[in-house]
């Protein structure tokens, strides 16, 4: 990590729904600064390593420790005063439809910050303006582009400055040249504001032009986790079936399909 500060570390993270094993002893650190883009194919877990990094969910065993606080333990108000220290960029923007622009992205600062209103309208403006959008505060989301929805998101994200901040699909729905401003935006805000990322994706071209690591789960594991160059490089077969799209041919164990067919 070149002597750079931990921001997070999951340690033997295992998670379960009902009596399924989502998770398998995931672990994973990410230091101050880096973009860390968590990756895989549908079901392999990765949204729900995102729920219980955003502290939705309780492990079932190991540890999530997140600025130095480990999040498993946490009560929930000491939960709730780390949360100012993340921000959220949800897949599909989550704006709130009844508010404009500027509202939504003020939202944060009227909920935990004791700001008067001319203040909050300078600071929520400055961040539209990081995401280049100045000049929209007082549209309302049905008025906006995709593309321009999640930017303002994201202003909504970063709006109290937070230490970490985590995108779920930022690319997602988007077509290739809004998706690729959007990457040049989020590099853009590491290099400028120098934040710790955490970016869930499927979206190959923007993982490999964003990340600084790389950590690609299936079925709930860690198959590696490391710079593009090494991802693209790894020899293991199930990482280059994800990386190049290949369907993974599973033989059918008749016996077991009738099995489960009549649990």
């Amino acid at each position: 990590m070149d002597g750079r500060k931990i921001v997070l570390k999951i340690e033997d993270l295992v998670t379960f729904y009902g009596n399924r094993q989502i998770l398998k002893s995931v672990n994973l650190e990410v230091a101050e600064g880096e973009i860390m883009v968590i990756m895989g194919g549908s079901g392999s877990g990765k949204s729900t390593l995102l729920r219980y990094l955003l502290g939705l969910e309780i492990p079932d065993s190991g540890h999530i420790r997140i600025l130095g606080n480990d999040i498993s333990t946490m009560s929930s108000m000491d939960m709730y005063e780390l949360r100012k220290e993340m921000g959220v960029s949800f897949q599909g923007g989550a704006l709130f439809g009844s508010m404009t622009v500027g509202e939504n992205v003020r939202l944060p600062l009227m909920e935990h910050a004791s700001l008067d209103e001319k203040t909050m309208q300078i600071i929520s403006r400055m961040k539209l303006e990081v995401v280049s959008l100045a000049g929209f505060e007082d549209m309302m989301p049905s008025e906006l582009s995709g593309g321009m929805v999640k930017r303002a998101a994201l202003a909504r994200a970063i709006v109290m400055d937070p230490k970490l901040l985590f995108f779920d699909e930022p690319s997602a729905g988007l077509d290739p040249v809004t998706s690729a401003e959007l990457d040049e935006l989020i590099l853009k805000l590491r290099d400028a504001m120098k934040m710790t990322m955490v970016v869930v994706t499927h979206e190959l071209d923007s993982a490999f032009k964003i990340a600084d690591r790389i950590t690609v789960l299936d079925h709930g594991e860690v198959l590696i986790c490391g710079t593009v160059d090494e991802v693209k490089s790894c020899k293991t077969e199930r990482v280059q079936d994800i990386l190049h799209r290949r369907i993974r041919d599973e033989t059918i164990d008749a016996d077991a399909y009738l099995h489960r067919l009549t649990l």
